[in-house]
């Protein structure tokens, strides 16, 4: 292999120009003069990619020296993402591939990445990188595409391969003047780049959101440009692979139309049992074949033996997106309390809130409800974070707080702490707005928030509100109640959801409920909020409630 260092050229010109006749080409030939696998007459293009990718070898595992051998449901997939309009072009800019780990995950990933950069998915001068979340995964796929090239002279012969840098040059024939590069989220100069092709391997377990974002917005200039992510899915609904997941389950629904993005996805139901074996058979594609049955089973014993492996088995053996911890609120109920509030129908109705002041430079959360007549409530959330640093708190939290600002659900304030008079004005504003009967607050700062509402002149109905057990046991048992009986309406607001899906919750002896954000996953101001919110409307001492109130408690 041409892998001899910087500026290294091939290591027999002839061989790849046709040049003088030698012992090993006496006819002075190319060795890709002859007619490949993929250019016979009459193949459509998925069909041209499937023969390339079982031109090629298998270099590991129980297979290895073998060729390639497209399964039916590869073929599915290939077909869906190589379909072609009535143009003659690709449709999809976008594919996703979502499924466990071992179901030959490497080669695909591999053979897609070769079949653009020199096979019959190539361009001239095209750009095809393998994306990574560090330097070790990046490497994994380049390790592999030398290793097919290794047994392939047919393609060897016409790259020049720069081995520490993980760097593939194509010197003649079919996407001549092309490059493989492979890159992590942990390298710089990821800006500049104009692919053609692009491969992510394990979306799923990316820290950060750079990467990907900076490759996708790169392709523009490209008549066909193609990102592949082949991934399992990520832990918590935040990630960027869970929102390719969840994009691409609506795109297949029908109930949003993107013909440039597709989806297939392997994985277990929620409602599945992770220890049956159809379900292992229904996440893993493979399973038989060369994803070993024996394997998942005894991984599935462990699992079932030892708690601390069930998390792991359920994301990485079924592709569920499962937290390490034991989520408060199940994702299924809370979803279904989406409904949209009709705001403009709230205006002067009686409702109570709940805040969670935090410190400078965290997320404050407000949070309003309002009781309706047949025991349900509308929810209206605000956060609020300092508008320095969003793009690292964004980083630092794994979530897209600087997304959800552009989208207006989150107020940022100017400057780098959070200023109580701004949120005092936002409260007082609501007060006016609505008919706030109470007010429930964490003591922590609250002394900064009242100055600012006396300096404005609000008059309002303060409620001190205790992080204990005592204060927030009924307040707890209150809004799992209403969450399970789908009685309240939360407008799918994703900052309260994340809330929602990192609440962890702890007991005291008595078996007292309280939320736990030392032992949550992530931010859950907004879940605090919420309770005492509630908690301060089903107080029938303090308020006039509907006397279907009073039996949620």
């Amino acid at each position: 292999m041409g892998q001899r260092g910087i500026g290294a050229k091939p290591k027999n010109l002839s061989l790849i120009e046709g040049g003088a006749p030698d012992l090993f080409n006496p006819q002075g030939r190319p060795p890709m003069s002859r007619a490949m696998p993929w250019e016979a007459p009459g193949l459509s293009r998925v069909d041209r990619v499937v023969a390339f990718l079982e031109f090629l070898p298998i270099t590991q595992g129980a297979l290895a020296g073998q060729k390639l051998r497209v399964r039916p449901w590869q073929r599915r997939f290939l077909e869906a993402v190589y379909a072609e309009d009535e143009n003659g072009e690709r449709t999809v800019r976008t594919a996703v591939l979502s499924m466990p780990r071992k179901n030959g995950k490497t080669q695909i990933v591999a053979g897609l990445a070769l079949c653009h950069l020199m096979g019959p998915e190539a361009e001239q001068r095209g750009e095809v990188y393998a994306a990574a979340n560090d330097r070790f995964q990046s490497g994994k796929t380049f390790n592999e595409i030398a290793a097919i090239l290794d047994n392939l002279p047919e393609l060897d012969n016409r790259v020049n391969v720069t081995k520490f840098r993980k760097e593939i040059e194509v010197l003649a024939g079919a996407g001549k003047g092309s490059i493989f590069a492979a890159l992590s989220a942990d390298a710089a100069g990821k800006h500049g780049l104009s692919p053609s092709f692009i491969v992510y391997d394990e979306l799923g377990q990316a820290p950060k959101r750079d990467l990907y974002e900076a490759l996708d917005t790169a392709m523009g200039a490209r008549d066909e440009p193609l990102m592949t992510v082949i991934s399992t899915q990520a832990a918590d609904d935040h990630a960027v692979m869970s929102e390719l997941v969840d994009y691409g389950m609506k795109v297949n629904a029908g109930e949003i139309e993107d013909p440039a993005f597709h989806l297939t996805f392997y994985g277990a139901s929620d409602t599945d049992d992770p220890w049956d074996p159809e379900t292992w058979a229904k996440a893993n594609p493979a399973l038989g074949d060369f994803r070993s049955r024996s394997d998942v089973q005894r991984q599935a014993a462990q699992a079932q033996r030892m708690p601390s492996a069930e998390h792991s088995f359920r994301n990485l053996i079924l592709n569920q997106r499962v937290s390490a911890h034991v989520r408060f609120l199940a994702k299924a109920e809370w979803d279904a309390n989406g409904g949209e509030p009709d705001l403009a129908a709230l205006a002067g109705r009686p409702c109570f809130g709940g805040l969670d002041l935090s410190a400078s430079r965290d997320l404050t959360a407000f949070v309003l409800v309002f009781p309706q007549d047949d025991g349900s409530f509308d929810v209206v959330p605000r956060f609020y974070l300092p508008e320095a640093g969003l793009r690292d708190k964004s980083e630092a939290d794994r979530v897209p707080y600087d997304v959800w600002e552009r989208q207006g659900w989150l107020t940022t304030i100017p400057g780098a702490t959070v200023d109580p008079s701004f949120v005092a004005h936002d409260i007082a504003e609501a007060a006016a707005e609505f008919d706030l009967q109470g007010l429930a607050y964490d003591r922590w700062r609250i002394e900064d928030l009242k100055r600012e509402l006396n300096a404005v002149g609000a008059d309002l109905p303060l409620k001190e509100f205790g992080q204990g057990f005592k204060d927030m046991a009924p307040a707890i048992d209150m809004l799992e109640r209403l969450v399970a009986e789908g009685r309240l309406r939360h407008g799918g607001n994703p900052i309260l959801t994340m809330c929602a899906a990192n609440a962890v919750i702890e007991r005291d002896a008595a078996g007292n409920r309280k939320l736990a954000k030392h032992k949550s996953t992530g931010r859950i101001d907004g879940m605090v909020a919420l309770a005492m919110a509630l908690a301060a409307a089903g107080r029938p001492a303090e308020c006039a409630l509907p006397a279907c109130l009073l039996e949620l408690l």
